[in-house]
């Protein structure tokens, strides 16, 4: 009787090759822009903390505030500035506020969301 050699299933980890160039490198760059959020959190939190603790009307520093976040609010934590702001700037101009949240929507909300 011949021994057969063992078939080791595929799904091991042995099994699965390292990956290339092309998956290092979108790694990387999804690494930066984590960093590159957290980062914009750091520096943000103290400003939106401020105008809120103020409860400041400088319109050019609060829009100025909310056009930087925009970009960060991917990150759970960006957004989360961006929204007390949102709140704040509400109480000084209505209309510009909506205009804020429906950039964020247009930015990061999937077509395929659905809209309240």
């Amino acid at each position: 009787m011949s021994a057969r050699p063992k078939i080791l299933p595929r799904h091991r980890k042995d099994h699965v090759k390292a990956p290339g160039p092309l998956v290092r490198s979108i790694s990387e760059i999804a690494k930066s822009l984590q960093d590159l959020s957290r980062q914009a959190v750091k520096e943000y939190a103290p400003v939106v903390e401020a105008i809120l603790r103020s409860q400041s009307a400088d319109i050019h520093h609060i829009e100025s505030t909310l056009d930087g976040l925009l970009g960060f609010c991917g990150d759970p934590e960006a957004l989360l500035l961006y929204k007390k702001l949102c709140r704040h700037y509400y109480s000084v101009d209505p209309a510009a506020t909506a205009s804020y949240v429906h950039a964020y929507r247009d930015m990061w909300e999937s077509e395929n969301e659905e809209k309240p």
